[in-house]
């Protein structure tokens, strides 16, 4: 099928603190629009003061689809977002509405567009050993080992990621073969999806670190430590996990463990949702006709104006 006989997806993207959910509850009101969360940290339920989740009441007005659907104890994985997002996609499809993916999450968005690379499935046996090493040699032992088998992904990945450190030699021992190459060699094609793309973000950086600085502070006097405080009492629930390990959580987590104290910690977790921001723009930039928003005028008439140029004589509500 032609690019122009796909049916339409809207994907409106942008760095955390930009409006995006804001922008897309206006488009639902204009548009036969269903939407969908593009977000890592929006699937975990109870995670709600520091993921910045929609209120209930917006929630109500404009329900996102993928938010809520597994606990914080669950890890989520980039083909298990793909698999549902393209579920939901068609589902949307099929009623004679139009997807509307909204998010911060690029790597989620980059999937979606581009596919998964070839990775084998996680080995227990190789995870459980590569774990032991880890906790008698070290994460930076297993970072200089990375660098020796597969010097791309460990110039890419931080030293003081374990996740990440751990997949990737991980595959090494399974495959033989270095992820970088293997995330090369894509297995599944693109969505069958023409995706009319759509980009919201300050064009001044200062704004947006304003932004996130209150909207941390504001987390806070909403209870957000009580929210981690409750998390971290459920069992299964470890520092360690991917949903503990998100921006913002990850910060509190250690204020609450005594690593260090909590103006230190307010400044950690501003610093952080900053450089998220810093790494979602610069996948941003990478994203090939996408319609950048100017801020300094109407952003919902800009929005819908790009939509019905791209989709045509598609009616409206």
């Amino acid at each position: 099928m032609t690019t122009e006989l796909m049916p339409p997806a809207i994907l409106l993207m942008g760095p955390t603190a930009s409006g995006k959910t804001e922008l897309a509850v206006e488009l639902a009101k204009h548009l036969p629009v269903d939407l969908i969360s593009v977000d890592s940290a929006l699937v975990y339920r109870r995670m709600n003061i520091g993921t910045a989740k929609p209120e209930p009441g917006v929630l109500s007005q404009a329900p996102h689809r993928l938010i809520d659907i597994c606990d914080p104890e669950q890890a989520y994985s980039v083909a298990q977002f793909r698999q549902d997002a393209l579920r939901e996609m068609a589902d949307i499809t099929a009623t004679g509405r139009i997807p509307l993916l909204v998010g911060g999450t690029m790597l989620y968005f980059r999937a979606l567009q581009e596919g998964l690379s070839n990775l084998p499935e996680s080995d227990p046996a190789v995870r459980a050993n590569l774990e032991q090493r880890l906790a008698r040699e070290g994460l930076a032992v297993l970072h200089e080992q990375l660098g020796e088998v597969d010097p791309e992904a460990a110039g890419r990945i931080h030293a003081n990621d374990p996740q990440r450190i751990l997949r990737a030699l991980e595959v090494w021992e399974i495959s033989g073969q270095p992820l970088s190459k293997l995330q090369g060699e894509k297995r599944e094609s693109g969505m069958p999806y023409r995706a009319i793309k759509l980009v919201r973000a300050p064009a001044e950086r200062s704004v947006l670190h304003e932004r996130i600085e209150r909207r941390f502070h504001a987390m806070l006097q909403q209870g957000f430590e009580q929210e981690v405080r409750s998390l971290i009492l459920r069992p299964g629930v470890v520092p360690d996990l991917p949903s503990m390990r998100a921006v913002g959580y990850r910060q509190m987590v250690g204020y609450l463990l005594g690593d260090y104290g909590y103006d230190e910690m307010i400044e950690k977790g501003i610093a952080a949702t900053r450089q998220l921001a810093k790494r979602q723009f610069t996948w941003l930039r990478r994203e090939e006709h996408a319609h950048w928003l100017d801020e300094s005028g109407d952003i919902l008439e800009q929005a819908l104006a790009v939509i019905r140029a791209e989709i045509g004589d598609r009616s409206f509500s």
